[in-house]
C-alpha cells in the first residue's frame, strides 16, 4: 500500500486526510508519463456544480499553489487546496475497470446524497 507525508511551511502530518489506492497511484503514473513536459504532480479537488452541488476534480500540475498542502504517495506528489482538504478527509480514490467502464472512483464518507448520474454529491 502506498504511504504519505506531507510537508507544507515545515509542517509534518502523519497521516494523509485521504488515500490512493496502489492502482490509484499506479493509473495517475501511467498518465503522467505521456504527458510532456512530465508534470510535477496530480491536483486533487472538490469543485461546485453538478446536479447535486460538488464534483471531483483531478488534474495535473507543474507545481503547487500557495494555499496547497503538498502529498507524497510513494514518488508521486498529491496537491490538494485547503477548501478541497475539507470536503476531502477520509476518502479513499481508488482506479476501478469493469466490462461496462473504467475510471477514478472516489469513495467519501462525507457524502450524504449523490446524483443519479454519480458524477457530483452533497454533503
Amino acid at each position: 500500500m502506498a504511504t504519505a507525508t506531507v510537508t507544507a511551511n515545515q509542517e509534518t502530518i502523519k497521516k494523509p486526510p485521504l488515500t490512493l489506492t496502489p492502482q490509484a497511484v499506479a493509473k495517475v503514473r501511467e498518465i503522467m508519463a505521456t504527458q510532456e513536459p512530465l508534470p510535477a504532480g496530480l491536483r486533487i479537488g472538490v469543485v461546485g456544480g453538478g446536479c447535486s452541488g460538488f464534483q471531483y476534480s483531478m488534474a495535473f500540475e507543474n507545481q503547487s499553489g500557495m494555499m496547497d498542502k503538498v502529498f507524497q504517495f510513494d514518488d508521486l506528489k498529491v496537491f490538494i487546496d485547503a477548501t478541497s482538504l475539507m470536503y476531502l478527509n477520509g476518502c479513499t480514490v481508488d482506479y476501478v475497470e469493469t466490462l461496462e467502464a473504467a475510471g477514478f472512483k472516489f469513495e467519501n464518507p462525507q457524502v450524504k446524497s449523490t446524483c443519479g448520474c454519480g458524477s457530483s454529491f452533497n454533503v
